[in-house]
């Protein structure tokens, strides 16, 4: 506790007022559709180094000595704006920012300004412009935001069709994905072809790949923040899209103008219609429908009200013999009250549900499987700007979760209400941001996490050779958990163009996805810790350089990290996946991860796109696997190389292209056979230690916009996904060969060649 103490009196201390200070303070808003916007940089004008960037809801807090200033405000896509303010009180000021419509071939990459990536104190961090977006070729006609930051270094996809994906050398479920603060645990449809986020109800999205800041926390890898639309409070619009396979409708506008608005949006494959038309498929299906809607209302200057939610579902059937249905539903309550001038705060009840079921009509027998993970979360945010040289973050959430791992019923199997289990998340956290001179930077903080394993279902006490020996059901506390999670992050500008950073952090994990696959499927099992279990821990320094020339035309970033895992969760060798008591056939040890990672970004101009390339290794060593030596996790990849290219032929027509490379994952093979009593049995040595053939593809892609009139507007997207038609392997078999029994052939299946698509867009 006296460590918590010191810690605390740090953060704390770094803020105190040194010199009496009056605030400048209010909202910005996009003056057309009354739009929030977050990450406005306000900025005292001749004085760069003092400024402040709007919060996730448009606020911004700017406390400055009594004198006469010009503030710039910057946002991406809109007019600067520069207002003269004679400083002798406290001053509310809000800003209605002005489209930048007459400069659209100015639209950069990313969603930071100017030399922001050079400025700010954490490092590992990508925003992803949704116009940005909208210009890459995309598969099926469906812009897709997750597969973005796929192309980005650090980040590495799962393959064909898939939206699950790595960073840094974590797993998918490592990935902490949240959809206006509520997590998602499956982010992908249709088998992983596109994902859950509809890009035309998405506002903002974030991704944390190094240091996150103390208020996001569960995860070891990364966390994706995804923000919705709140709605155009001016006018009422209607946009959409329809493609080949899918189509969106979007619908948004004011309850009371200036007050309140709504956003409502939905997405429908409809693979099944053509399914239908078949003799052979006639009886299958393949489908998934996702919906978004939100609502906020300003009740005064200081309150406002936001309500959004999330129902997406997936349908697979073949005939009445099979059928799976998967999907996530969220929710959010939110509570915006502005106390004064520099404090702010967020109230939220975070609701999120997953689940997936099976149900199986053969001759012989007919059951359903069922499994699902469930969460109610109160979370308490405060945001104070104490001076305009630091910002503190505190609060605390509390996140009750529950687990049904699997439930198999029939008629005569009743559900088994002991196999759900539930545990009880709390953090509290606080960080600072402290300009702590005109060239140091830092971001300090400090996450103190807590997780309770709940009584009232089974729970297995194994020995030595993973048998259960005793179940048992307990009433109270199985087990706590207990973690301090510093984070530190500094960055040193050398010049207005260029600055060193450093950062560690450290991170717990409590809800772990047991998978054999890299990517991830509907029907991966997930558990949470239990009394065998143990939360994952990962410790990771990072170090970069980063780089804006020729006007922050160009960015360019060099990264290195090296990240150490503890607790981490392995199948053991011919592991049953199916088992009753999965804890059974798990095994745990460590892990590592290194790498670097270059960044080459062009921004502004006709031209525009970037270059990225990740060296990487991630490796894990678990005693009884691999013989007890470090063996290759099935998501290393060392190479990978993304190219992102735009070019704005005229104010009409726009095309791109991508061209990806990565090295083959690793896996495990067969090294030879056996053969018992007439049957061939494989012999498998050594884990992971073979590689998938390398994956790489060539993706283009064209927009032409149509004719526009002052009520709307509408354009044609073309993508050829994957041009030159590279077979690349979804999976590897092996089988004996028809001519010569004693030899070994390997067969490797492909999903698909070439995916042209075209879809129309249109808005009024």
């Amino acid at each position: 506790m006296k460590y918590i103490s010191l810690v605390f009196t740090i953060l704390l201390s770094s803020s105190i007022l040194l010199a009496q200070t009056f605030t400048i303070s209010g909202y910005i808003t996009d003056k057309k559709t009354g739009e929030s916007l977050i990450g406005v940089i306000a900025l005292v004008k001749n004085n760069p180094g003092i400024g402040r960037a709007s919060n996730d809801y448009g606020f911004y807090s700017l406390s400055l000595p009594k004198g006469k200033y010009e503030i710039v405000f910057s946002y991406i896509g809109h007019q600067k704006q520069i207002i003269d303010i004679d400083l002798t009180g406290n001053k509310t000021l809000n800003v209605a920012m002005e489209d930048m419509t007459t400069n659209l071939q100015e639209v950069v990459v990313t969603g930071t300004l100017d030399n922001e990536n050079v400025r700010q104190s954490t490092m590992g961090v990508e925003k992803i412009n949704v116009e940005t977006v909208s210009k890459l070729p995309v598969i099926f006609g469906e812009r897709d935001i997750l597969k973005t930051l796929q192309l980005l270094p650090g980040v590495k996809s799962g393959g064909d069709g898939q939206s699950g994906f790595t960073v840094r050398g974590g797993t998918v479920d490592q990935n902490l994905i949240l959809l206006d603060d509520a997590p998602v645990y499956n982010a992908s449809h249709l088998l992983g072809f596109f994902s859950t986020f509809n890009s035309d109800a998405i506002k903002d999205i974030a991704l944390y790949k190094g240091t996150a800041p103390a208020q996001f926390g569960g995860r070891i890898a990364s966390v994706v923040d995804v923000k919705m639309n709140e709605g155009d409070n001016q006018n009422y619009d209607v946009s959409g899209g329809i493609g080949l396979i899918s189509s969106k409708l979007n619908i948004e506008g004011p309850l009371q103008k200036g007050k309140s608005s709504f956003l409502i949006s939905g997405r429908r494959t409809y693979a099944d219609v053509f399914l239908k038309l078949t003799e052979q498929f006639k009886e299958n299906q393949l489908y998934f429908y996702d919906f978004n809607a939100k609502l906020n209302y300003r009740f005064s200057d200081k309150d406002r009200l936001f309500v959004s939610g999330y129902f997406g579902r997936d349908v697979l059937g073949l005939s009445d013999r099979f059928s799976i249905d998967w999907g996530n539903t969220t929710g959010t309550m939110r509570w915006n009250h502005l106390y004064n001038s520099k404090m702010f705060g967020n109230t939220s009840l975070i609701y999120s549900n997953y689940d997936y079921k099976i149900n199986i009509n053969g001759d012989a027998a007919q059951f359903s499987i069922l499994s699902r993970i469930r969460d109610w979360n109160l979370k308490q945010e405060f945001q104070y700007f104490p001076n305009s040289n630091n910002e503190l973050k505190f609060g605390y959430n509390v996140i009750y979760h529950t687990i049904t791992p699997g439930q198999i019923t029939n008629d005569t199997i009743p559900a088994d209400k002991n196999q759900i289990r539930n545990g009880l998340e709390s953090a509290l956290y606080i960080t600072n941001d402290w300009q702590a001179t005109k060239q140091l930077k830092i971001n300090i903080g400090l996450r103190l996490s807590n997780f309770s394993v709940l009584g009232g279902s089974n729970y297995y006490n194994l020995d030595a050779d993973k048998n259960v020996i005793d179940t048992i059901n307990p009433s109270g506390v199985v087990a706590n958990f207990l973690y301090l999670e510093p984070r530190l992050s500094m960055s040193y500008t050398l010049n207005d163009n260029s600055s060193l950073k450093a950062a560690y952090t450290r991170n717990t994990q409590n809800m772990h996805l047991i998978t054999n696959s890299v990517s991830g499927s509907p029907t991966d099992k997930w558990i949470m810790n239990t009394n065998i279990v143990k939360p994952e821990i990962g410790d990771q320094v990072s170090t970069g350089y980063f780089l804006n020339f020729k006007d922050n035309m160009y960015e360019f970033s060099a990264e290195t990290y090296f990240k150490f895992m503890q607790n981490q969760i392995d199948y053991k060798d011919n592991a049953n996946e199916q088992a009753p008591v999965i804890e059974t056939e798990l095994l745990y040890g460590k892990g590592r991860a290194y790498g670097l990672e270059l960044l080459l970004k062009k921004n502004k101009g006709k031209f525009s796109g970037w270059i990225g390339y990740t060296l990487s290794r991630t490796e894990k060593q678990i005693d009884g696997i691999n013989q007890n030596l470090w063996y290759a996790a099935r998501q290393d990849r060392t190479h990978d190389i993304s190219i992102v290219t735009m070019y704005d032929i005229s104010k009409r027509w726009n095309i791109s292209a991508v061209w990806v490379y990565q090295t083959g994952n690793a896996i495990t093979f067969p090294s030879g056979k056996y053969e018992i009593s007439g049957n061939n049995i494989w012999l498998y040595t050594e884990r992971n230690g073979y590689r998938m053939p390398a994956y790489h593809r060539l993706d283009l892609g064209a927009t032409c916009k149509l004719k526009e009139t002052k009520r709307f507007k509408s354009e044609l997207s073309f993508s050829l996904y994957n041009a030159y038609g590279r077979e690349n392997p979804y999976i590897i078999t092996f089988e004996e060969s028809e001519t010569d029994p004693n030899k070994t052939v390997a067969i490797q299946t492909s999903l698909f060649r070439w995916i042209p698509s075209i879809s129309w867009n249109f808005k009024w």
